[in-house]
């Protein structure tokens, strides 16, 4: 569906929702740097640990995202968007700041947090 890829390729893959929040796939601790680069000051993680075997572990994501600057959250959405999560996804919005770099999967969990705090 969108031009998400495990591969190491030097580009960052994104799609961008707005001026604040772009979704990706799952983001790996050497692709960091090129979130920096692109100017982002946040990541969210909707995806949970262990969801697929190689996954990097959010914990390494943000520890890494931390040596670079750049705050992380972590918002996991398995058995399907819930008031916690949006809730979760508001405050992170009104504190932490943007742009915003939201990633799962496939970047659909993410992309639909964001619409969901943005609509309440």
């Amino acid at each position: 569906m969108w031009p998400f890829s495990s591969s190491k390729s030097a580009a960052l893959p994104a799609r961008k929702l707005d001026d604040q929040f772009s979704v990706a796939g799952q983001l790996r601790v050497d692709q960091l740097p090129l979130v920096v680069e692109a100017g982002y000051k946040t990541i969210v993680c909707a995806r949970p640990d262990n969801e697929e075997s190689g996954q990097p572990a959010f914990r390494d994501i943000a520890a890494a995202a931390k040596a670079l600057g750049l705050l992380a959250v972590h918002i996991p959405i398995s058995a399907g968007l819930g008031e916690t999560q949006v809730k979760a996804m508001k405050k992170a919005l009104h504190d932490l700041p943007g742009p915003y770099y939201g990633y799962c999967r496939s970047g659909a969990r993410a992309g639909s947090l964001y619409a969901s705090a943005k609509r309440g």
